[in-house]
């Protein structure tokens, strides 16, 4: 309830080009709060690029409060060859701290779980860092299962190009 005893709504639309000051402003909060800001590098232009350029590489849905943006979702798609069938891959999500336990992320959550279904996807999958005990009991909340079985690799940088130059 706001100070005058109303309900605020809280809503979630699809970012817009207009959005990519914004959408780079959540992503170094989210940084911030990951303990992670040292490795945002991304500027304006490689967010337009990425999100509204000739290729679109993910999207973003926003959950707004009155109006007013106070989290983000970034997300594209994945592919499981097991099942036949796209997936979307939940890249970040991220509330600001003054919005959180309103519904917000269970709001952007709900957004891609409905999304995934229209477009014909058979899952949704994300990671948390493991020390962030508040949104893992989050997920659990909503019913996500941890896929404990699975490692996580990552090849970047000097390993990436090494790689990359290893081709003929």
């Amino acid at each position: 309830m706001s100070p005058a005893g109303t309900t605020r709504a809280l809503t979630v639309r699809r970012a817009a080009a207009a959005d990519v000051t914004l959408i780079l402003a959540f992503i170094r909060e989210l940084a911030v709060y990951e303990r992670l800001e040292h490795e945002v590098v991304a500027t304006e232009a490689d967010v337009h690029a990425a999100l509204f350029g000739p290729r679109p590489h993910a999207e973003v849905a926003l959950a707004c409060l009155d109006g007013k943006p106070v989290g983000f979702a970034l997300y594209f798609h994945s592919f499981s060859t097991f099942v036949g069938k796209p997936g979307i891959y939940l890249e970040d999500l991220f509330v600001r701290p003054e919005a959180r336990g309103l519904g917000a992320g269970r709001l952007l959550l709900a957004y891609l779980a409905k999304t995934a279904h229209e477009r014909g996807c058979a899952r949704l999958d994300w990671a948390v860092l493991d020390w962030n005990q508040p949104s893992i009991g989050f997920y659990r909340r909503l019913g996500a299962v941890a896929q404990s079985e699975w490692t996580t690799y990552r090849l970047a940088g000097p390993a990436l190009q090494r790689l990359a130059g290893s081709q003929p």
